[in-house]
């Protein structure tokens, strides 16, 4: 199972969305797609902080190691009150909106349907990604959320990120709040958070080969989700770029 998650680690790396982000009209319809995963990602977060710390009255101790329940509250708080560019508290979710009004990216399905969180409300090209991480939010086993979170957010994001922003510096697209959001998330995934996020799995795998297993599975599916948004992204700016050829 390692060997698929790291096969499915290189596929997204090199996918050919990046390639494609070479004007504002792409990143506005990548961002529109992207911000639902932008958000599903605090579920996991949440559902992670609830299930390996106390969060509910009265209090009661975690069966989990203090070290876990820093390194967890750690992420929380800069996920949910980081700083933006001027050094201001900003959530990352809270940025990402602005970075998608300062391109002129259209907020409107992700406001629609944060009123009602209603599934049938999500666009088609998101729902699939955003039913499996709630699900997996709501109901699935600590492992189970600890492995996506790892393998398909923090292990991940940070080489994803970088191909993001080596196209954006290349291709000279004005979106410095964009490219703040990317910068921001290597600089804290890929140093600290990520080395967080795999202290906490393997405290909780704590060796035994059917969580571990239960885990990588669980990995293996959050990574296949984020390739079928991907693609699903990428035949969603190829089909404007066309019909946009077609009229000029």
């Amino acid at each position: 199972m390692e060997r698929i998650i790291s096969e499915h680690h290189d596929q997204l790396v090199k996918h050919p969305i990046y390639g494609e982000l070479t004007s504002l009209g792409a990143i506005r319809s990548f961002m529109e797609n992207h911000i639902f995963a932008v958000w599903d990602f605090m579920s996991l977060l949440k559902a992670l902080q609830n299930k390996l710390t106390c969060t509910s009255v009265p209090w009661r101790p975690s069966p989990y190691s203090s070290e876990v329940v820093r390194m967890i509250n750690e992420i929380v708080l800069a996920e949910e009150s980081d700083v933006d560019q001027e050094g201001n508290a900003c959530s990352h979710f809270e940025l990402y909106l602005r970075a998608m009004k300062e391109v002129g990216a259209d907020t409107q399905p992700i406001n629609r349907f944060l009123e009602t969180l209603k599934k049938d409300h999500l666009p088609e090209d998101v729902k699939t990604f955003v039913e499996f991480n709630l699900d997996l939010s709501e109901n699935g086993r600590v492992e189970e959320v600890a492995a996506a979170f790892f393998y398909g957010r923090e292990k991940l994001l940070p080489d994803v990120f970088t191909q993001i922003v080596k196209v954006l510096r290349e291709e000279n697209i004005p979106c410095p709040t964009l490219t703040y959001y990317f910068e921001r998330h290597i600089e804290l995934d890929g140093d600290h958070h990520g080395p967080l996020a795999l202290k906490c799995l393997d405290e909780i795998c704590a060796n035994d080969p059917a969580t571990k297993c239960r885990a990588n599975y669980a990995g293996i599916q959050a990574l296949r989700q984020r390739i079928q948004l991907w693609d699903a992204t990428l035949k969603k700016i190829q089909s404007q770029k066309s019909s946009l050829a077609s009229v000029q």
